[in-house]
């Protein structure tokens, strides 16, 4: 009969068995087979088993990532192979031409293919196994040496502790490469904790990377939610695969997070292509990137390629224009928004960010003005948010002399009301109903974002609000083509398409009217769900608040503002004198949810899908009758899940509410 110690050290052989795989099936294959909580029961039992049993502890169990004390600074380690950086390419005449070089150097008509993946922007690192044991994790440094952040990089739990055994013994060396990030969902999280510890939040998720990799006591980096993604190979004993894609198959095998986004193209076209199509689809990841990686694939051609000074001729970096900028902020204005809300934006000295020249950018409120600590006069980081909206991240550095921290007008710019601040609201607010900014902002909203009025935008409205022939919605559709052509710089043709665009915004659905007459706390979505609801503009005037708290979205408060809205006398004439206008208050067919297989289900998406948008799986699914939402609670039917996904997937895990891969959401539309 085997001893007790005996079975206790069976059984945390068994366990950490166990827990590896299990870590191996969420982390690089994103495919776990039990819940969280089932995880939890294995690794607290493995947990208990070896502070009972300390004799049995090893380092490269994964109960051992944290711990030892903090460390006085970090040591220089050399690394076994030196860590080259990229040359860079930024244009498709340029990656031509090294394909070019490539083929010239190779000096034979053989094929070349070649790998690419997104150059994920953090911080590189080395990772050095010794007979399928983590020993050392180094920074890149200069590509010679690097900082020894061992016990920090044992902390990610996406970093294995020991090489998986998929064909045999692991090799008796082996250092891989990789880059580790701050995903962009964990980043947010991690600056508002930092600023609710009256801590400076970081600029960005790179910096955010690095910083979180020094940190002298492990136990703050394993705080924070840094992930891996592995590259390449540097020393090994034994023979490589013989491409780079292999490798990649390789290292996945054997436990390593490799980016399921890399893929092998056969010609240099269709590489060019798919780094123009990375370029717009950059902002649908979870993690920052700022170009591509392009390697050749084969491996002995890579070889007699070789280096010059120690950056590789069988690879490039394809690089964006930056996303980030440093500048001048030369002053803060206010903008009174439609709804009365004062909106600062700050004034730039015009810079280069992403491929554009960015002369200002977008602030929240007070709060977060303050919270950033910018101030006029300062150097300041600029990003274009999603390469699309300019937004200041924080100070570039120390403020510049005599400045003061922002504090919003206490009267209105525009009417000079005084201005107020709701209990519970971020936002000050102009009270006056009959403040100018009210009715112009309105219209430029109902031109642009509600109407979507071809050729008639923000211009036009100011510049017919300047002459004194636009104050309402209804006034824009009393135009004339005659009265717009009287104006400089209107002649004949362009009015009349200015007016037949107008008219034709009379066929455009009741929830865009809807959408369009500044409702309080009332988007598109809610007034879709309105128009779906009540189908008619006189249901929805008649409808009493407890009627409409029963619209999809419509809380009470909600609910109160829409009532409070239609109440009022102006209101209601304003939507009638629309519809004698002309204008839909009808909802058509589109607007009214569909009837199918799913109808009275509901579904949340987090994540991004390989195989359809957000937008397509989100029609596909109401076209079948379902609805889609954007939090998992009881009444949720299933959450579909594509990469990176947020935290969404636990919240459904922990309510016992299904979760649909992208073959699972396949077959869920084939239902019959």
């Amino acid at each position: 009969m085997p001893s007790f110690d005996g079975q206790a050290r069976e059984r945390i052989a068994e366990l950490r068995r166990l827990v590896d795989h299990h870590n191996y099936r969420y982390h690089v294959l994103d495919d776990p087979e039990v819940p969280d909580s089932a995880y939890d029961v294995l690794f607290d039992e493995l947990k208990g088993l070896e502070d009972a049993h300390p004799e049995f502890v090893t380092a490269d169990s994964p109960t051992q990532r944290v711990g030892g004390a903090p460390a006085a600074g970090f040591t220089k380690v050399a690394h076994l192979q030196p860590m080259g950086s990229l040359e860079k390419v930024t244009t498709g005449e340029a990656l031509a031409k090294w394909a070019a070089d490539v083929r010239k150097r190779l000096g034979t008509d053989e094929p070349v293919a070649y790998v690419i993946e997104p150059k994920i922007d953090g911080s590189a690192v080395s990772l050095v196994y010794e007979d399928g044991i983590l020993v050392r994790g180094a920074t890149r440094g200069d590509g010679q040496r690097g900082e020894d952040v061992t016990q920090n990089l044992r902390t990610i739990d996406a970093v294995p502790l020991r090489v998986r055994a998929a064909d045999g013994d692991p090799p008796s060396l082996l250092e891989v490469r990789g880059e580790i990030y701050f995903p962009l969902s964990g980043f947010v999280r991690f600056n508002e904790s930092q600023v609710a510890a009256g801590k400076k939040p970081a600029p960005n998720p790179r910096n955010a990377a690095a910083g979180s990799l020094r940190q002298l006591n492990p136990t703050v980096t394993a705080e924070r939610p840094l992930s891996l993604w592995v590259y390449g190979v540097g020393a090994r004993e034994g023979e490589l695969p013989p491409t780079q894609s292999d490798v990649l198959e390789w290292l996945r095998e054997h436990g390593f997070r490799t980016n399921p986004l890399a893929e092998r193209l056969e010609s240099i076209e269709e590489v060019a292509d798919a780094c123009r199509a990375w370029e717009a689809r950059r902002g649908d990841l979870d993690y920052e990137i700022d170009g591509i990686v392009i390697k050749v694939d084969n491996i002995a051609q890579q070889r007699r390629l070789g280096a010059l000074h120690e950056r590789p001729r069988w690879a490039r970096a394809y690089k964006w224009a930056p996303s980030t900028a440093i500048t001048t902020l030369r002053a803060i204005h206010i903008r009174v928004g439609r709804t009365g809300a004062l909106n600062p934006w700050a004034e730039l000295e015009p810079v280069h960010v992403g491929g554009v020249t960015v002369s200002n950018a977008t602030l929240h409120n007070e709060e977060d003005i303050n919270r950033k600590d910018i101030r006029e006069g300062d150097l300041v980081i600029v990003q274009r948010a999603g390469d699309v909206i300019p937004q200041i991240v924080g100070p570039a550095g120390e403020h510049a002399p005599k400045t003061r921290r922002f504090r919003m007008p206490k009267r209105c710019p525009l009417c000079a009301a005084e201005v107020v601040k709701p209990e519970g609201e971020v936002m000050h607010r102009c009270p006056n109903r009959a403040c100018p900014s009210r009715g112009l902002e309105t219209l430029i909203h109902w031109v642009s974002a509600a109407m979507d009025i071809e050729g008639v935008g923000e211009q036009f409205v100011r510049r017919l609000w300047g002459e004194g022939l636009l104050r309402s919605m209804p006034d824009l559709y009393r135009l004339s083509a005659e009265r717009l052509a009287e104006l400089d710089g209107y002649a004949e043709i362009s009015a009349g398409r200015a007016i037949a665009s107008i008219e034709a915004s009379k066929a455009q659905p009741f929830s865009r009217v809807l959408f369009g007459l500044n409702i309080p706390k009332i988007g598109w979505v809610l007034a879709r769900n309105l128009a779906r609801h009540f189908g008619t503009a006189e249901a929805l005037v008649a409808a009493s608040q407890e009627e409409l708290e029963l619209v999809e979205g419509i809380g009470p408060d909600r609910a109160e503002l829409v009532a409070e809205w239609f109440a009022e006398d102006e209101n209601v004439a304003l939507v009638r004198e629309l519809e004698s206008l002309g204008l839909t208050m009808t909802a058509g067919a589109a607007e009214r949810p569909a009837e199918g297989p799913l109808t009275g289900k509901q579904y949340v998406i987090t994540g991004t899908l390989e195989k359809l948008s957000r937008e397509e799986t989100k029609a596909a699914l109401e076209a079948l009758g379902a609805k889609v939402s954007d939090s998992v609670s009881k009444k949720t039917a299933g959450v579909i899940v594509g990469e990176s996904p947020g935290s969404k997937v636990a919240k459904a895990e922990k309510a016992g509410v299904p979760i649909l891969d992208e073959t699972g959401l396949e077959k869920l539309l084939a239902s019959p």
